[in-house]
């Protein structure tokens, strides 16, 4: 609905009311696209004292369930209400599009992670024309604490986000690498449809420093009735998959595949426990990639095989895949080799009926092609900290000397930041920021070694304090603020390139 349509309808076709309440929207900033009318009321968001509010004119049923301010405007009886986590449950309970939804496991998706809260806007423009289901509230443990936020304010900021603009194709919300019981139930409990499951502390990734008299000796510690059931299901077992590929369990292989995984299996059947007692649709995700040596088919294969005789139904599962998926740059390793190891893990996905999941799947351009070839839509590719990187693009190319002092506080923690990531950043590779032009700071983006460095001390960058002041944070958000449409086109510009390299755009 138009800004003119809601006058109109509001207040009838005269001139002057017209006018009176049109004068009101320039005072207020009124998102037009936010403008929704349920029963007799009409919402809206608008800007009141330079802060986003949920502006309700007219009394209604609803009317009394928001908390705020109670005000004459325009003449009309309004309730200016702040965008607080009391008022964002009210307001998913009456407009169900702003409330996340499960994505099931016959379409592609892609994870949107966003650290700042102000992301949504673009992303919505990035994937309004293509097949994926946008996952707009996607956040890990790690990433709240190193921001300081919290599962309830980023479901918040996604909800409004997607009211502000008038979203209503549906999102999903993935609470990611959750390896806690109370992270998993305090997610369930706020709404979230799309649980990601870490099972590192339950993988053996140790195996690799072990003698086979060791691994021996560890596998005679599994239990009976356990080691014997899986022997009879796989020793001198072959499996052939849809494209003949076949899948053989032998003395070498089959004991160290139960010693990594078999621990995982009781944990990921306790969390679906917890989720069949929400009594929802939740998307369900196994993540095994945070390993140091890749998934084998063989392997993959006994996870997705178990899960399955275990009754555990999952959305989609995360293997670790050949070559370096490292953060915010493109993939590293044989493009060939890759390609014909994973034909093998999508035929295995299929088989049981699940998507594969891409993690830390930034900006690995040259793979994707690849990736959309091969599961032919059944995946979920999850971004994050790229999004980051292009809120700070749009610093480096519209304030300097902001992004100056950024840079210089970066390369201070960049160690302590690689307690948290994994990463091989060169820092001797990096340009002499005082050699460069302001013109040319964007072009730093495009640098492996700089994307990097901004990528992983993103933590510190935001939340590190002088003298009980924020050093940068309240700054960037004032900066991002007066810069809206800005970041709102970077994002639908480089998150579109992740679409279209993997084939997601309609067709």
């Amino acid at each position: 609905m138009s800004w003119k349509d809601f006058a109109e309808e509001l207040v009838g076709t005269s001139k002057e009311a017209v006018k009176k309440v049109a004068e009101y929207a320039e005072d207020y900033r009124i998102y037009p696209r936010s403008i929704i009318k349920e029963g007799k009321s009409f919402y809206f968001l608008a800007k009141v004292d330079q802060k986003k509010k949920l502006v309700i004119l007219n009394k209604s049923k609803n009317f009394e369930l928001f908390e705020g301010e109670t005000e004459e405007l325009a003449g009309f009886k309004a309730k200016v209400a702040p965008l607080s986590h009391y008022n964002a449950e009210i307001l998913r309970d009456i407009f169900p599009f702003a409330a996340p939804r499960a994505l099931g496991n016959q379409s592609p998706s892609i994870g949107l992670g966003d650290r700042l809260g102000i992301a949504t806007p673009g992303h919505i423009k990035a994937v309004k024309d293509s097949d994926a289901l946008p996952v707009f509230a996607q956040q890990s443990v790690r990433e709240l604490n190193l921001t300081g936020r919290t599962f309830k304010s980023v479901l918040d900021d996604v909800s409004w986000a997607v009211f502000q603009e008038g979203y209503q194709d549906g999102f999903a919300a993935d609470a990611d690498h959750l390896k806690e019981k109370p992270d998993i139930e305090n997610a369930l409990e706020l709404g979230y449809s799309m649980l990601t499951l870490d099972c590192t502390e339950y993988i053996n990734d140790n195996l690799d420093q072990m003698s086979d008299t060791e691994i021996e000796e560890a596998y005679q510690e599994v239990p009976d009735y356990l080691k014997d059931g899986l022997e009879d299901q796989y020793l001198d077992k072959t499996f052939v998959l849809n494209s003949g590929y076949q899948l053989e369990y032998n003395q070498d292989n089959f004991k160290k595949i139960v010693l990594i995984y078999y621990k995982m299996l009781d944990f990921a059947k306790e969390i679906q426990h917890l989720i069949k007692k929400s009594n929802r649709d939740v998307d369900f995700e196994i993540s095994i990639d945070e390993t140091s040596t890749p998934t084998t088919p063989e392997a993959h294969f006994f996870v997705a095989n178990e899960l399955q005789r275990n009754n555990i139904d999952v959305n989609s599962l995360a293997p670790r895949f050949v070559g370096e998926f490292q953060k915010g740059i493109d993939y590293i390793g044989d493009l060939e080799q890759f390609e014909k190891e994973f034909k093998i893990h999508a035929d295995i996905a299929e088989r049981f009926g699940y998507k594969l999941s891409i993690h830390s799947g930034s900006d690995k351009f040259s793979v994707f092609p690849i990736i959309g070839r091969h599961t032919q839509g059944r995946v979920h590719v999850k971004t994050a900290g790229t999004n980051w990187l292009e809120a700070i693009r749009v610093v480096a190319e519209n304030d300097p000397s902001l992004y100056r002092d950024i840079h210089a506080y970066a390369l201070e923690k960049f160690e302590a930041a690689k307690e948290f990531y994994h990463v091989t950043t060169d820092l001797s590779q990096l340009p002499e920021l005082a050699q460069l032009s302001d013109q040319e700071l964007g072009e730093l983006l495009e640098i492996d070694e700089v994307r990097q460095l901004l990528h992983i001390t993103y933590g510190f960058i935001l939340q590190d304090k002088k003298d009980g002041r924020y050093i940068f944070r309240d700054k960037l958000y004032k900066f991002w603020d007066e810069h809206d449409k800005e970041y709102r086109r970077a994002l639908e510009r480089h998150i579109g390139k992740h679409l279209s390299k993997l084939g997601f755009y309609k067709k």
